[in-house]
């Protein structure tokens, strides 16, 4: 008989986000033991409960999902989870804080149905947020060149240094746009726009946006008015205006169901699998392309 599939979900906050757990009973999951508040430090012996409970073929049918409202404290948790494991006692751990890896990759997949990203130039707005950094990450491992903007120049700096530990430096770029001129400056000549800025920060104009001719595909992350750019709606999904294709948040976001959903799934075929952002943009181009999704060990 096999075992239940258990998914510890592991939230910073005082409730874990009932999303996240509706997410991962859709998924296919038998039970949900659900933790809040929890730090690196006091998450430990949760960790424990579930490295020592099933030995063996077992440990795959225990997962952990860490999730939350704020990326940056939830990373630190991460990170503690995977030095607590030792050599193959160890369970699949899933990192989807605040959305960042499911939205990021649904962003840059939908802009991947209109466009080969191979040699394409992408400005990504707010590109120094949680998301948008995860944004450029991917666009670059595709082999998209990458306008990192942020209204504070060191902080897109700092950005561009932090994602080319992962990608190829050379594919980076920093820029700092404080106001619509600068704005209007970078947009030249790229070939993508995302807009990754916080909930109901408008960072992009109408005219602005028309203005940029050479943009083929716009997508905007923000779902509370006011749109992050004008004149994208939230719940576009795929539009076409003034010859460019348009994605909102809400349109976005079926795809960005699928891959959780999917990654859920994908954590109880092993016991060692680390599902951040490339394992889940991996994830999410194989369901736009119908092909399976090799699993990747992390070394012991």
């Amino acid at each position: 008989m096999a075992l239940p599939k258990l998914l510890l979900q592991l939230d910073i906050d005082r409730h874990p986000s009932s999303f996240d757990g509706v997410v991962a009973y859709d998924a296919g999951v038998d039970h949900l033991l659900s933790y809040g508040e929890v730090t690196p430090e006091n998450g430990v012996p949760l960790v424990h409960g579930a490295m020592f409970t099933r030995g063996g073929s077992g440990l795959r049918g225990t997962a952990i999902f860490i999730g939350g409202s704020q990326v940056a404290p939830a990373e630190l948790i991460l990170n503690r989870v995977l030095d607590t494991f030792f050599g193959p006692v160890r369970v699949s751990v899933m990192f989807d804080a605040n959305g960042c890896n499911t939205t990021a990759a649904a962003a840059v997949l939908c802009a991947m149905r209109h466009v080969s990203l191979a040699g394409a130039t992408a400005v990504v707005l707010a590109g120094t947020g949680p998301v948008g950094m995860r944004v450029a990450r991917m666009l670059a491992s595709a082999g998209c060149h990458v306008r990192v903007v942020s209204r504070e120049g060191a902080r897109a700096q700092k950005a561009v240094h932090q994602i080319g530990q992962f990608v190829p430096r050379t594919l980076l770029s920093p820029h700092a746009a404080a106001n619509p001129q600068s704005t209007a400056e970078v947009l030249h000549g790229a070939n993508l726009l995302f807009a990754c800025g916080a909930a109901g920060t408008r960072l992009l104009d109408a005219a602005a946006l028309a203005d940029a001719s050479s943009i083929t595909v716009a997508v905007d992350l923000n779902a509370v008015p006011p749109e992050g750019v004008e004149g994208i709606r939230v719940t576009d999904a795929g539009r076409e205006a003034q010859g460019r294709i348009l994605y909102g948040a809400i349109g976005v976001g079926g795809l960005k169901m699928k891959i959780h959903k999917a990654a859920i799934g994908k954590l109880f075929e092993a016991n060692d699998l680390v599902l951040d952002a490339d394992e889940i943009f991996a994830i999410g181009q194989s369901l736009e392309s119908g092909a399976p999704t090799p699993l990747k060990d992390r070394p012991a």
